[in-house]
C-alpha cells in the first residue's frame, strides 16, 4: 500500500508515475501522468524516454457525456462505404477483447498538433475540460467540446470501460482508476515504455529506471486490489 500512497500523492503534485499492467497482459510498463497537469516537457520525457504511443483517457462518464464513440465503432459505421474494412476488424487481439481507442483530437488552438507545447495544451485543457462539464448537459458539452477541439488531431482517446477495474485490466482502467483514487479528473496521459532491442522495455529495466530518476514504479494488481478493497469509495462514477 505504500506505493500506492505514493502513486497518488506523485499524480495529485503532477508527476510521472510508472504503471505495469501483469505478466499475463501486455506485460508493459506505462508512463502516466495526470492530464490536467501535462506540460511540454512532460511531454518530451514520455516521448524521449518511453518511446510508445501517447494517448490519453477518458472515465466512462465523460466519453459518454461528450458522445465520444470506440473508432471500432466508426469502422463498423464505414462498412457500408468501405465494405473491405470488414476484412480489417480487430477481432484477434491476443491481449484484449476490444480496444480502448476513441477519436483523435488537437485542441483549436494548435498548429500543426504534434510538438510538444501543442500537446501538452491539448491534454492539459482536456483534463480541465472534463472537471469544467461535470455539472452540464450532454448539449452543451458536445457544443462547447467542438467548440475547443477538432478531429481529427495528434492526441489519441482512450475510452475506459464502464466499470473499469470490475470490468477492464489494462492501463486504460488502471491509470484511470488512479487519477480518480487521487481526487482528480479521471484522465492521464500515457504512454508504452519501449526498449533499444525492438520490444517493450522489460519489468526488471523499468523498475531500474524509476530508481534511478525517483519515480515510483506500481504493478496493476495493487492498483486493483486498492480498487476492489475500497479506495474507490466516494467516486461517483465509474
Amino acid at each position: 500500500m505504500e506505493r500506492l500512497e505514493r502513486a497518488l500523492s506523485d499524480l495529485k503534485k503532477g508527476k510521472i508515475v510508472l504503471v505495469y499492467d501483469a505478466d499475463n497482459r501486455e506485460r508493459e510498463t506505462d508512463m502516466v501522468i495526470a492530464s490536467e497537469f501535462v506540460r511540454a516537457e512532460d511531454i518530451r520525457t514520455l516521448r524521449k524516454d518511453a518511446g510508445g504511443l501517447i494517448c490519453t483517457t477518458l472515465p466512462p462518464w465523460a466519453w459518454k457525456r461528450l458522445g465520444i464513440p470506440y473508432l471500432a465503432e466508426i469502422i463498423e459505421m464505414a462498412e457500408e462505404k468501405y465494405p473491405w474494412l470488414k476484412g480489417m476488424r480487430a477481432n484477434d487481439l491476443a491481449y484484449d477483447e476490444r480496444s480502448a481507442f476513441g477519436l483523435t483530437i488537437n485542441h483549436r488552438r494548435t498548429f500543426t498538433g504534434i510538438t510538444d507545447r501543442d500537446r501538452a495544451l491539448t491534454v492539459s485543457r482536456l483534463g480541465e475540460f472534463i472537471k469544467e462539464i461535470d455539472n452540464k448537459g450532454e448539449d452543451e458539452s458536445r457544443a462547447l467540446f467542438g467548440k475547443e477541439f477538432r478531429s481529427p488531431g495528434h492526441i489519441h482517446l482512450l475510452n475506459a470501460r464502464d466499470g473499469l477495474l470490475d470490468t477492464r485490466f489494462g492501463h486504460t482502467e488502471l491509470t484511470t482508476a488512479l487519477s480518480l483514487m487521487a481526487g482528480l479528473s479521471g484522465s492521464t496521459t500515457i504512454c508504452e515504455m519501449m526498449g533499444d532491442g525492438g520490444n517493450a522495455l522489460s519489468k526488471e529495466d523499468a523498475r531500474r529506471y524509476a530508481e534511478e530518476h525517483g519515480y515510483v514504479f506500481i504493478e496493476g494488481k495493487e492498483i486493483i486490489e486498492a480498487w476492489k478493497n475500497g479506495k474507490r469509495d466516494g467516486i461517483r462514477r465509474v
